[in-house]
């Protein structure tokens, strides 16, 4: 007989949240761990049960999420130390080592850079906040591509818009018919749909509707905080309404930081993915191990199943036309 994991001795959101973080982990080295030629097409009942147990008392899906990789899964080596990438470590790993190591904190320290910018939201005075302090982006320093391609990346995919599970993933004992569940991704990020929202950044139609669906990954009071902020006055209307033209040039300050950022997202995609897969091929047989073999198609789709430099650009200029004239 197979054992059951069980939820009935978790309680508390800190509880649930480690659960679904190593829940998720579990699941993503099932379905993957014979590499995309050969992903699971079931998680078994007593992996598929628990999983959705915690999943629906968090109102999450049931697959590794940003909130999982990124923003629950880092702790302190020194609790009473700073928290820089020296001090700070994953709390459940991947294959991928110390790239792997630097793609989850480097990534948790931008968001970590980005909260000073939600405070103006959060307290909602009548003024444009200073353009975020974007930190540079030291991937290239932590993270190797080839690694990061190779050995990262195809865990973190999901089972929605992708060519090797066209059919979703069957939760065993949860649903009767197999689930599409998009991977981690950074549009699940709750601070890049925060600014957006405060700043009035309207996405085109195609990017907008993918946006809207990653929000169903974020953790609900995520979701309604970034509501929250749509609900207010558009911040953008009443500086273009105001007349005053140093009030005009510090929200295009804002515009154009937020731009910038998305531009080196697009540069990151580019070399961690795109080049990175044109360097595997050139290389010729991909060798004895499944982790090693190159995903098919990875420069049109990323991790959250988007037509991955399509939408970062969309994405990107979609915030340049929110700069106002003046």
């Amino acid at each position: 007989m197979r054992h059951k994991l069980s939820a009935a001795q978790l309680h508390g959101h800190r509880d649930l949240r480690l659960a679904h973080l190593v829940l998720g982990f579990i699941t993503a080295g099932y379905v993957w761990q014979d590499g995309e030629e050969g992903p699971a097409k079931v998680l078994p009942q007593n992996l598929a049960v628990p999983f959705w147990e915690v999943s629906r008392r968090l109102g999450l899906p049931p697959i590794l999420l940003h909130a999982d990789l990124v923003l629950a899964n880092w702790r302190q080596r020194d609790r009473a130390g700073p928290l820089e990438l020296g001090n700070l470590d994953p709390i459940v790993w991947l294959p991928g080592g110390e790239s792997l190591r630097g793609f989850v904190l480097v990534t948790m320290l931008v968001e970590k850079a980005a909260v000073p910018g939600l405070q103006v939201p959060l307290g909602w005075v009548p003024l444009v906040p200073p353009a975020p302090g974007w930190p540079p982006c030291p991937l290239a320093d932590h993270v190797d591509p080839d690694t990061f391609y190779t050995a990262i990346r195809l865990f973190l995919s999901g089972w929605r818009d992708n060519p090797a599970m066209p059919a979703g993933l069957l939760y065993e004992g949860v649903w009767e018919l197999p689930q599409a569940y998009s991977g981690g991704s950074a549009a699940q990020s709750t601070v890049l749909h925060a600014f957006d929202a405060f700043l009035g950044v309207r996405h085109h139609e195609e990017s907008s509707a993918f946006l809207h669906r990653m929000r169903d990954y974020m953790p609900p009071r995520h979701r309604a905080f970034v509501e929250a902020i749509q609900a207010l006055p558009p911040l953008r209307e009443l500086v273009l309404s105001s007349g005053n033209e140093a009030l005009h040039c510090a929200y295009n300050r804002c515009v154009t930081a937020l731009a910038a950022f998305r531009t080196r997202h697009i540069a990151v995609a580019t070399k961690y993915v795109v080049t990175a897969t044109a360097a595997k091929r050139s290389r010729g047989s991909p060798g004895t191990s499944p982790l090693q073999a190159a995903p098919s198609r990875p420069e049109q789709r990323g991790t959250g199943g988007s037509p991955v430099l399509r939408f970062l650009k969309s994405v990107r200029d979609a915030t340049r036309e929110a700069l106002l004239n003046v």
